[in-house]
């Protein structure tokens, strides 16, 4: 073989490892955000387990609230099913979209039911109704921080395959861009009132 075709075989071989590079950095980074997702996968669901019991544990105090214990039951459903189509796929537009306006939602209804709770001091001496909104106030802690997680991990992602190089690439491997998990509740929303049962 010639000094030429030993350059040509070189080229290729370097282009290929740089092809190959790309992909599997994209792959890495792909995983991660699919990964923190997963955590708040992992939130949402002890969540969407805790809201049944406390919905229990108060309905026989908020008789007359049926409505408002309708809604998050109502709220939780949408946002279970919104949560199972985004844990299918993860970073995918359509579904982080929907699981972001089922979980606003959601964070709504329970705002409404916890300042419902102001009116009944039964509800605010009970113990096991105690515990529970601590759970729950812990776990829309982690909840947060598992968002911040995944959106620093879809960041990342997002610019390396938007990037040059990379971005020469992603679209021939098949890396589409992947969706944040935002928060859509409304202002009203976002002001409800904190409920402090000490």
């Amino acid at each position: 073989m010639s000094v030429g075709g030993w350059v040509f075989v070189a080229i290729v071989v370097a282009v290929a490892a740089f092809a190959i590079a790309i992909y599997n950095r994209l792959v890495a980074l792909r995983n991660r955000f699919r990964n923190a997702f997963a955590q708040i996968d992992v939130q949402l669901k002890r969540r969407y387990d805790l809201i049944p019991n406390l919905v229990e544990s108060v309905k026989g105090y908020l008789q007359h609230e049926r409505g408002t214990l309708e809604a998050v039951v109502q709220a939780r459903g949408n946002a279970v099913s919104a949560a199972q189509r985004a844990a299918a796929a993860p970073g995918e537009p359509g579904a982080m979209q929907g699981l972001a306006q089922a979980e606003g939602a959601l964070g709504g209804a329970l705002g409404r039911l916890l300042a419902v709770f102001e009116a009944y001091p039964d509800l605010k001496a009970n113990q096991g109704i105690m515990a529970l909104q601590e759970e729950l106030t812990s776990t829309e802690n982690k909840i947060a921080f598992a968002r911040q997680a995944y959106n620093d991990s879809v960041m990342q992602y997002n610019t390396r395959r938007e990037s040059f190089p990379d971005t020469l690439l992603a679209g021939l491997f098949g890396f589409g861009a992947a969706e944040l998990l935002q928060a859509t509740e409304s202002a009203a929303e976002r002001a409800a009132p904190k409920v402090s049962f000490r």
